[in-house]
């Protein structure tokens, strides 16, 4: 399907689809990973060209140069990266020069196995890759459970429980785009909008009921209808397969999240979603009390 143009905007194990989110955009992080230096300050999908990077060895002069700009930055990249393209079980380590500190990342989502075992990262890859790694994109820096679906790069469904749809019974987004190529990674909601009262623990994936024009997680641009309007599902009709937007389809990442990781202002209790004030809004919430005076 080819929505309206709009305009551009400045288990593997079945136990464990339930992904950890702290990928700050401000820093895309497991654990802090920040998505400014994944994507754009020091990763440079386009520039270290991902698709020369050997994950069966990790020793290319490239990738010893990048990581080494950077130890910490690379090491969180790593972490997400190896998370999302490998499957669990498996293990890729780095030793860099002059160094006796070897950093070991595990898989755990099998997204991409072409690039895992060494060739060039098939389209498809560049695009569950990026996906994966916009979902799990956490504004606040915060560990997050989520459950991760969608189908690998050889398309097989990622496994999971109907078990795991009830835990995260939260309809949350979709992620679709290629950081690889340049093109733009995008977010739609699934499921319903945040009332204006609530927030989300995820607020890179989930937006309110009023049409958001604040784009809170750039490089993640959030479009401007439900993921419905975009994507297709799978045929168990339980995530996203694929969304097209501005005339190219891309392989899709679906998010579902647990209830009670959505707050609500007025419930006596101030979360890290909210801000001082006297409203019923996460931006002017009484929970959180008057702010100072300047």
């Amino acid at each position: 399907m080819t929505p309206p143009e709009e305009p551009q905007e400045i288990a593997a194990h079945q136990q464990t689809l339930y992904e950890l989110n702290g990928l700050s955009p401000n820093g895309l992080a497991f654990n802090g990973l920040a998505f400014n230096g994944l994507a754009f300050n020091g990763l440079a999908f386009n520039g270290l060209a991902f698709n020369g990077l050997a994950f069966n060895g990790l020793s290319t002069a490239e990738f010893s140069s990048w990581f080494q700009a950077d130890p910490a930055l690379g090491n969180m990249v790593m972490k997400y990266v190896v998370a999302c393209a490998l499957p669990p079980g498996e293990t890729r380590s780095h030793t860099p020069p002059d160094s006796n500190i070897t950093y070991t990342w595990t898989g755990n989502l099998g997204l991409a196995p072409d690039w895992a075992n060494g060739a060039p990262a098939s389209l498809a890859e560049q695009q569950l890759i990026s996906a994966c790694l916009a979902a799990h994109t956490n504004k606040f820096g915060v560990r997050v459970p989520i459950s991760v679906l969608g189908r690998t790069g050889l398309g097989e469904a990622i496994p999971y429980t109907r078990q795991e749809l009830e835990d995260f019974a939260e309809k949350e987004a979709c992620f679709f785009g290629n950081l690889f190529t340049g093109e733009g990674i995008y977010v739609g909601n699934d499921g319903r909008m945040l009332h204006h009262n609530n927030s989300s623990s995820r607020a890179c994936a989930r937006s309110d009921e009023k049409e958001d024009e604040r784009q809170p997680c750039m490089p993640i641009v959030r479009v401007h209808h439900k993921c419905d309007k975009y994507c297709e599902k799978d045929k168990e009709k339980d995530f996203y397969a694929q969304c097209t937007y501005k005339g190219v389809t891309y392989q899709a990442i679906t998010t579902r999240m647990r209830k009670d990781d959505v707050f609500k202002c007025g419930d006596g209790v101030c979360q890290y979603t909210e801000s001082c004030g006297t409203g019923d809004n996460p931006d002017d919430c009484k929970d959180c009390g008057p702010c100072p005076a300047p």
